[in-house]
């Protein structure tokens, strides 16, 4: 009950705080995160009234685009790197952790895993996606797990790379990749896989994936994006979040 009523006061003063002045803001949201934060965006708007303009892509790119001017407001990073970089820089004015990812691995064909690596330890497969390990962290905790598992080497030959996660994910759900390292919440929704056969690889394997977002230097005084923030840290929020896999 308390709870409850927590939410309701948060949304009710986002709500009273948006009538006042509603505004738009731009918002560049790495690409694991494309999904919850398309259902994200409408709560928001009938919360406070504001509306948002969402781009997806991967985070490394989102950081060169903003370092050349691009009109974002807020980002909602893969990593927690970017958004402090962007912040000891002076494009950013704050940060704050949203989500805590996770990866997996995963076959659009439902009987190809059998929810551990065996497949992969094997090489019984013909190509594994992974996305840029240079621009998207989740491609930079693939590469984690194959050292951990020592098969590098072995599956280098394999790999076809994506430029973010989202190209990643289509490469495996398109059958150009039988088995590829995605964002849980890519293939997982409402406390299940939403399709294929999956591994879900021990937090252990990899660097936890901290997910933050920066109120960018051109949003400071953008009651949109400021909103934004404050309403990711609502219950409401925070379980939808939740249900596409992401710790908080």
């Amino acid at each position: 009950m308390a709870r409850a009523l927590r939410s309701f006061l948060s949304l009710s003063v986002l709500a009273f705080a948006a009538n006042v002045q509603a505004g738009q803001a731009s918002i560049a949201v790495a690409a694991n995160f494309s999904a919850p934060m398309k259902q994200l965006a409408p709560l928001f708007e009938k919360a406070t009234g504001h509306s948002l303009a969402l781009s997806s892509g991967s985070t490394g790119k989102f950081y060169t685009q903003i370092k050349h001017g691009a009109p974002f407001d807020v980002l909602l990073a893969a990593d927690e790197e970017t958004p402090a970089r962007l912040a000891r820089e002076g494009d950013a004015v704050r940060t704050q952790t949203y989500a805590i990812g996770k990866l997996v691995l995963w076959s659009a064909d439902s009987a190809k895993l059998d929810g551990s690596a065996a497949v992969l330890r094997s090489g019984a497969y013909n190509k594994l996606a992974v996305a840029n390990a240079r621009l998207a962290p989740y491609g930079a905790a693939a590469m984690q797990v194959l050292d951990k598992l020592g098969l590098s080497v072995q599956a280098r030959g394999k790999f076809v790379t994506g430029e973010n996660i989202g190209q990643t994910h289509q490469f495996v759900a398109s059958g150009n990749a039988d088995i590829g390292f995605v964002a849980l919440s890519q293939v997982w929704q409402d406390g299940k896989l939403s399709g294929g056969s999956a591994w879900l690889v021990p937090t252990s394997f990899y660097t936890p994936i901290r997910q933050d977002a920066a109120l960018l230097k051109r949003g400071e005084k953008n009651a949109a994006a400021r909103a934004l923030l404050e309403f990711l840290k609502t219950p409401q929020a925070q379980a939808l979040i939740r249900s596409y896999g992401y710790d908080i």
